[in-house]
């Protein structure tokens, strides 16, 4: 048997590499400019529905074990093949692929700015960084939780020190005197929820690698909950620190709020600094991503979801077509520009309802295989079920609800959402119905979705 080779510190750092990310940062500041440090109770009410979604995760990991796809395994043995592809393909590939391509566009946007006598575009420094992390990510597991690891934690330790430093007034800039709190209106704290989510979104990335993982059992959900408590209280500080040293209306209009206040703490010093951790932003949740989708669509293609050819992999074991596939596409989207708009945030957003859904979905998942397996062993068990999906999913429409305090763009985010809906709508009910000939929304058993993983189960079919 092949040992297991990745810590609860790689589960942290897989987890904490998508989440925090440039966008992440961009979101921390608009929020705190706009009511103030009570944007940390936001923040909270976030980050607990976040770990309500991560113990649902854990359960439907302890049920169904050491599955590459993940949450598309675990939706085609509760829902059915139509709706884990829409989900999956629609919701999730595509959603995550293009928040991605922000999320590296942005990093290349804050180089140049930075830097803007190496004459270098914004598009160069984010097309040279996506290609180095594919070919990192073709080496295989150890390689990715080898960068992922470092990066992450490097990541955590600087902002966490940028924020120690402005919260104590150890900065070397001009401290600025304004009021800490702009709102303690609960509906203000409340309406921007939506922004908060998405500091915390992607702990469920860990699942896929969780096969490789020691005392997965334990492991993966402590991993997640340690992760999400670690970027709260990283965050909660930061925003101290923009309170002590970034005048709010400055960091609510600035498109680079982290190194605003970089700047504004430590001058040149903490200009290049908060580059740097641009730098591991970008770094982090990009090869999060790369190497997780790539994952995702090779247990994809094993449970018929995808074709066939995302099932090849390289002498290192890694799915080499989705890994190439997902960050070309991530490249071609940086290279060209199309990324490079003043639409941005609202991509980012867009993107995190496609998400939200997924969620929602998975806890839904949790429900109905505790109907309809109630005595199935489970290593893991999410305490307080049903009332804990049920808060879960009503606390995510509401997150959905307060995607943005316009409602005008607010109107603007569900119409793309449910125009894109509708070509993956298309490809999943001819994919389902042509190729895999099988019942819409009839749940496959959990014990034959599991059967999938292995290559004698196809092996068995095709002879068939």
């Amino acid at each position: 048997m092949e040992e297991k080779k990745l810590g609860l510190g790689s589960v942290i750092a897989t987890g904490v590499g998508l989440v925090v990310a440039t966008s992440c940062l961009l979101s921390l500041g608009i929020g705190a400019a706009s009511i103030g440090i009570t944007f940390i109770i936001t923040m909270v009410i976030a980050c607990v529905l976040n770990m309500l979604l991560a113990l649902s995760v854990a359960e439907l990991n302890a049920v169904m074990p050491n599955l590459t796809g993940g949450l598309a395994q675990y939706t085609l043995a509760c829902m059915g093949p139509f709706i884990t592809v829409i989900v999956m393909v629609g919701g999730y590939l595509v959603c995550n692929t293009v928040i991605s391509s922000v999320e590296a566009a942005m990093f290349g946007n804050t180089l140049s700015s930075v830097f803007p006598e190496f004459g270098i575009s914004g598009n160069i420094y984010s097309g040279v960084l996506i290609l180095v992390l594919i070919v990192l990510n073709l080496k295989g597991v150890d390689m990715f939780a080898k960068v992922q690891d470092f990066v992450a934690f490097a990541l955590i330790f600087s902002l966490a020190v940028m924020g120690i430093l402005g919260a104590l007034h150890l900065g070397a800039g001009e401290e600025v005197s304004q009021a800490a709190v702009l709102s303690c209106d609960f509906t203000d704290i409340t309406g921007l929820c939506g922004l908060g989510f998405f500091l915390f979104i992607g702990i469920e990335y860990v699942i896929p690698i969780s096969k490789e993982v020691k005392n997965a059992r334990k492991n993966v959900p402590m991993g997640m909950i340690i992760g999400l408590l670690s970027i709260l209280i990283m965050q909660s500080i930061m925003v101290i620190g923009f309170k002590n040293y970034t005048p709010w209306e400055e960091l609510g209009k600035d498109a680079t709020p982290h190194v605003l206040y970089g700047t504004m703490l430590l001058g040149k010093a903490g200009t290049v600094w908060m580059a740097v951790v641009s730098v591991l932003a970008v770094t982090s949740s990009v090869n999060t991503v790369i190497s997780s989708l790539g994952y995702i669509c090779y247990g994809m293609a094993k449970i018929n979801l995808l074709p066939a050819f995302f099932l090849k992999t390289n002498k290192k074991g890694a799915p080499y077509v989705g890994i190439l596939i997902i960050g070309g596409t991530i490249f071609l989207i940086n290279i060209t520009g199309l990324s490079g708009t003043d639409q941005l945030s609202f991509l980012l957003l867009s993107g995190c309802v496609f998400w939200m859904i997924a969620y929602i979905v998975t806890h839904i998942n949790v429900l109905i295989l505790r109907k309809r397996l109630p005595k199935v062993p489970r290593t893991f068990k999410a305490p307080f079920t049903p009332a804990l999906q049920i808060v879960g999913i009503l606390g995510t429409l509401w997150m959905i609800y307060n995607i943005d305090s316009d409602a005008g763009i607010r109107i603007r985010i569900y119409r793309l959402c449910l125009f894109t809906f509708i070509p993956f709508v298309i490809y999943a009910f001819v994919w389902v119905k042509k190729v895999v000939k099988k019942p819409l929304f009839k749940a496959y058993p959990v014990s034959e979705v599991m059967a999938m993983e292995h290559e004698l189960y196809w092996e068995h079919h095709r002879k068939k």
